[in-house]
């Protein structure tokens, strides 16, 4: 009875792969002969970027208690970086969400006065920003994965252009070119973010900074409003907050979250040889996860120039493999938060493929945290994902188990 049962689960899983042929391409593994594989763990221990104790001190910075008398607020999300980035250590997922919020008229997207952030936090009641009841585009954006973002930093466009170039039509993810802010008219294709809406970690440093935390810096200089209208009146220090010095052009503290962040190790998978959760693995290429979730990329090699000549790729960072688990696109899966950003109206309902490394440290899955469960969050997948999705509720019940399990090992 045994063996009738594990044949039928097998014929099962033939007829859930056959359609695939039309489906997924080939995994695209774009390697030089001498990458080595980036180092990863959960354990605030450089990646080589620069050397530990420089490292330490620029994670105190990271971590540390902003006061308005350091340029906190006047409105605000968090008090240090630490706050949204802290699972399981420093530079990890966080289960603070961001709120946004806009108007779309059928033809145009129109962000809330000021910016489309509302800030959950202010220095003074009289200034809190709040949603506006007209307002008929609100969203939640969860904290992203920062761990092991030099090396995608590091990885070229051409890279991102051709796993574009191998996603089928239906599939395609949209690849959009933004200001690398540091090299004035120069683009790249965005990488960071739920919006892509930046190239570069210096970029999205001051951006997060400034959106975050209050602070202005030479990127930045200008600080936010309140429902569009100025609170200069509460600031306790000149603009901007993290000036620009000799050594530190674009601001101290934004220039030490920099290097933090490219000093840090990718999310270590767990190891594992359970036959389940390699079955799972084979699951998730088998029904077409991996053409968006992409398992595998490789950086460029070491000396190489990026963000317009700002940024030479270590060897740290060079010529290293990683496993991120996404393509790093915009794609709509049907649960757009309808924010437009850099990537115009088209992008309004897309989002990037979230990185799987790190998913077995995070609780709230999917742009705005509202899925508890991994299945959840595949059931939400539509659109371009709806094929995928389709052949995932063709699975058993132990099939869809096994691929949970592969899951939580990220």
């Amino acid at each position: 009875m045994e063996r009738k049962r594990s044949s039928r689960r097998r014929r099962v899983l033939v007829r859930v792969a056959a359609p695939l042929a039309l489906l997924v391409a080939p995994v695209l593994v774009i390697a030089a002969v001498t990458a080595t594989d980036a180092p990863s763990g959960f354990d605030n221990q450089t990646n080589g970027f620069e050397p530990q104790a420089n490292m330490d001190s620029d994670r105190a910075l990271f971590e540390q208690v902003k006061q308005p008398s350091d340029g906190l607020g006047p409105v605000y999300n968090a008090q240090a970086c630490r706050e949204c980035h802290q699972n399981p250590v420093s530079g990890g997922i966080g289960q603070i969400a961001v709120l946004r919020s806009g108007i779309f008229d059928g033809t145009t997207f129109t962000e809330h006065p000021g910016g489309s952030i509302i800030h959950d936090r202010a220095v003074d009641p009289l200034i809190q920003e709040r949603v506006f009841a007209f307002e008929n585009v609100r969203t939640l954006r969860t904290t992203n994965n920062a761990l092991g973002d030099g090396f995608v930093e590091a990885v070229d466009d051409s890279t991102l252009l051709a796993i574009q170039g191998s996603q089928q039509v239906a599939l395609r993810g949209t690849a959009i070119q933004v200001p690398v802010l540091e090299a004035p008219g120069t683009t790249r294709i965005g990488r960071f973010g739920w919006k892509d809406q930046h190239a570069s970690l210096l970029s999205f440093s001051a951006d997060a900074f400034l959106n975050e935390m209050g602070p202005t810096s030479p990127l930045f200089p200008t600080k936010n409003t309140s429902n569009g209208n100025d609170v200069s009146f509460f600031e306790q220090i000149p603009d901007p907050d993290d000036p620009a010095t000799p050594t530190a052009p674009f601001g101290r503290q934004v220039e030490a979250f920099t290097r933090f962040v490219r000093s840090t190790k990718v999310p270590p998978r767990l190891p594992t040889t359970d036959a389940n959760i390699l079955a799972g693995e084979q699951i998730f290429s088998n029904i077409g996860c991996n053409i968006c979730h992409v398992v595998t990329m490789t950086t460029v090699p070491a000396g190489t120039s990026l963000n317009g000549g700002t940024f030479i790729v270590p060897d740290a960072l060079g010529s290293k493999v990683i496993h991120p688990y996404s393509d790093f696109l915009l794609h709509d899966v049907g649960t757009g938060d309808g924010i437009v950003q850099n990537g115009g109206l088209q992008t309004m309902n897309m989002l990037r493929t979230p990185p799987l490394w790190g998913l077995r440290t995070r609780t709230r899955l999917m742009h705005d945290g509202l899925n508890l469960t991994i299945n959840e969050a595949i059931q939400r997948h539509g659109n371009q994902a709806e094929q995928i999705t389709g052949i995932w509720f063709l699975l058993t019940h132990r099939q869809k188990n096994q691929l949970v399990r592969f899951l939580n090992t990220l």
